[in-house]
């Protein structure tokens, strides 16, 4: 896996603004879930996942291409915390036309990203 940018609400627009790849912002969510590779074996870890995650994907899910992930995601974000892209980065959404399932998968990882930070005081 390549280096990680630092999670930070400048990573959180680029996801948004899609300035990321799909597959950097699949390895951030991943990481923040707990999911480890392990070069040498060939093979993710998953012993770091929370139980919930890791019965259902023992191996990292691809939350861009797949609606099922995403939807459990979302699901695993606090109630208290599902407004966080508009309270703290003042995120109004994209524009009606602009944006399809894709987009909503990257915004709906972003959230769950900030909402990680949050719960681990991570943000100001």
């Amino acid at each position: 896996m390549d280096a990680l940018p630092p999670l930070n609400t400048e990573t959180l627009w680029a996801i948004l603004n899609e300035e990321l790849e799909d597959t950097t912002v699949n390895q951030l969510v991943w990481h923040y879930l707990g999911y480890r590779y392990d070069a040498s074996r060939q093979e993710w870890d998953a012993s770091g996942v929370g139980e919930e995650w890791r019965k259902d994907y023992p191996e990292p899910p691809d939350f861009i291409a797949n609606r099922p992930p995403t939807v459990k995601l979302t699901r695993s974000i606090p109630k208290e915390n599902k407004q966080l892209l508009k309270e703290k980065l003042g995120f109004k959404g994209y524009k009606v036309g602009d944006f399809g399932p894709r987009q909503t998968r990257r915004a709906t990882m972003a959230n769950w990203l900030l909402s990680y930070m949050q719960l681990e005081g991570l943000l100001d």
